[in-house]
């Protein structure tokens, strides 16, 4: 049987495309619209009309390059094709992502042995976690005043004192690369600034006497409302203020009647998982991150 490895020619293959059954499957029209896909960054290889691997790239809209790869699928008996595919593609990145079931470790997975005789290596497993409307949300607290942030820097100085033992496996390794500024820096202005919900939504958390103790960042990342960042200083952890600031952060969205709320956070990061736990965020997925 003749293997051919090929970019989609358009739109048009998206059903070709999706004759695997994957949760991305449904956003990848919208992507295509949006700029965060292009035709040349979905791959298949097909046998005899029949797909038995793909591959997609995504990346923030207006990018030149993709970010991350964030489709692997390969047909029963197929592995061959999916390690073709990868070294065939003109498109490529250094990173992988993937949305799994919690249990996945107990079930084999063609994608994974792919990636990795592509040499890409597990780096973090994290938890995908939904808040739903009618889920309670603790009151206010007069421990801490809520206001906007004055302005980038203040947000940036704040972002960097959180920093110091941060447990984000991805901030971690930021940091092994730049200082604490220059990771603050390009958070901000790489990640925050693209998100496209207003940005008087951010909100920053002090003492009633005005000293700062946190931020937090309700954000619309283009497919939900989403907790995108959020952070305690280091003088001021360990006295409850993180379930403060998640409150307000998501009462905030769920004042804007939104579906759901989405957030995430490393698996191995246990005190904010357990933070989230308490705010009623339930985990509907885990994540699998790679690097090569």
């Amino acid at each position: 049987m003749t293997l051919e490895i090929r970019p989609l020619t358009g739109p048009g293959e998206l059903d070709l495309f999706n004759s695997f059954d994957y949760v991305l499957n449904k956003e990848i029209a919208g992507d295509l619209t949006a700029g965060r896909r292009h035709p040349g960054w979905l791959w298949v290889a097909v046998r005899d009309g029949r797909v038995t691997a793909r591959a997609a790239w995504w990346s923030r809209p207006g990018d030149e390059k993709p970010m991350f790869m964030d489709i692997m699928d390969v047909a029963p008996g197929h592995v061959d094709d999916g390690a073709r595919l990868i070294e065939a593609a003109t498109v490529s990145a250094p990173a992988f992502t993937r949305f799994v079931v919690p249990d996945w470790r107990d079930h084999p997975h063609d994608w994974l042995h792919v990636l990795e005789r592509s040499g890409a290596k597990l780096f973090v497993e994290r938890l995908r976690l939904q808040w739903h409307p009618g889920t309670p949300v603790p009151p206010h607290t007069d421990r801490l005043v809520f206001r906007e942030p004055h302005g980038a820097g203040e947000l940036i100085g704040l972002m960097e004192r959180v920093l110091d033992g941060a447990l984000d496996a991805h901030s971690r390794d930021e940091l092994t690369r730049m200082s604490p500024r220059e990771c603050a820096e390009s958070q901000y202005h790489e990640e925050l600034l693209r998100y496209p919900s207003p940005r008087e939504w951010w909100r920053v958390a002090t003492l009633p006497d005005g000293d700062p103790v946190g931020f937090v960042i309700p954000a619309h990342n283009g497919y939900n409302p989403i907790i995108a960042y959020i952070g305690v200083v280091p003088d001021h952890r360990g006295r409850g203020h993180i379930d403060a600031l998640l409150a307000e952060g998501t009462r905030l969205l769920a004042g804007q009647d939104v579906p759901r709320i989405r957030a995430s956070t490393d698996l191995g990061n246990v005190p904010m998982a357990a933070a989230f736990a308490r705010a009623g965020y339930a985990v509907h997925e885990h994540q699998v991150d790679m690097t090569w």
